[in-house]
């Protein structure tokens, strides 16, 4: 039974899913146990999704670095994290883009906002942080780097499409797959990886 933040990462670089040095640093460095609600932190470091309220979870290790791998996220990138929920996807992306770059985590439940930025503030990132999400879908009139979408739709966002800056990368989940794409001169290049499971998407 994995008991120890070390052991999940061991357990995920065994599965080779855990590749890049900067993302082990930041799993080690953003404590997936501060994120956790209090009854479930010997749960901490399963490799599964835990129930963090209101019908929403904490996504399992194995899927969070898997799409941290395929976002492939730079130093002083402008990030934006949607579906924040817990924080802890937000905190490490707070990490990997260092105090250059820029986070912002949106999510729709106002407890979960609270809950969020609180576990947020366990860390010294103010260039990150976790906004309520407001009736259209991401921060239109924004352009991101790149952008994580933690929760499931049938289709392609026209609306976040928009926001992606070209040469941008979106990792988004549909239709029970993690969908990579890339943006270049307009155009989106798309890798597609079965066999995910999300809670879905909200769009008004």
């Amino acid at each position: 039974m994995v008991t120890s933040k070390q052991e999940m990462i061991r357990e995920l670089e065994s599965l080779g899913v855990l590749q890049n040095p900067k993302l082990k640093l930041a799993l080690e460095v953003v404590d997936r146990k501060l994120f956790v609600p209090d009854d479930l932190k010997e749960e901490a470091y399963k490799n599964i999704p835990l129930p963090i309220g209101f019908g929403q979870t904490i996504s399992q290790p194995y899927t969070v670095v898997f799409m941290l791998e395929l976002l492939d996220v730079f130093e002083g990138a402008k990030v934006l994290d949607i579906g924040s929920g817990s924080g802890w996807s937000t905190a490490l992306l707070g990490f990997l883009v260092g105090e250059k770059g820029g986070v912002i985590g949106l999510e729709r439940i106002p407890e979960l906002v609270e809950f969020g930025q609180e576990n947020l503030n366990k860390f010294d990132f103010p260039w990150a942080k976790i906004m309520q999400a407001q009736k259209q879908l991401g921060i239109p009139g924004e352009k991101f780097d790149r952008i994580l979408v933690s929760a499931e739709t049938n289709s392609i966002p026209q609306e976040l499409v928009d926001q992606l800056k070209d040469g941008g990368i979106m990792v988004i989940p549909i239709s029970n797959s993690i969908v990579k794409i890339k943006k270049e001169n307009g155009k989106l290049d798309m890798q597609k990886y079965d066999g995910f499971s999300f809670v879905p998407l909200v769009k008004d």
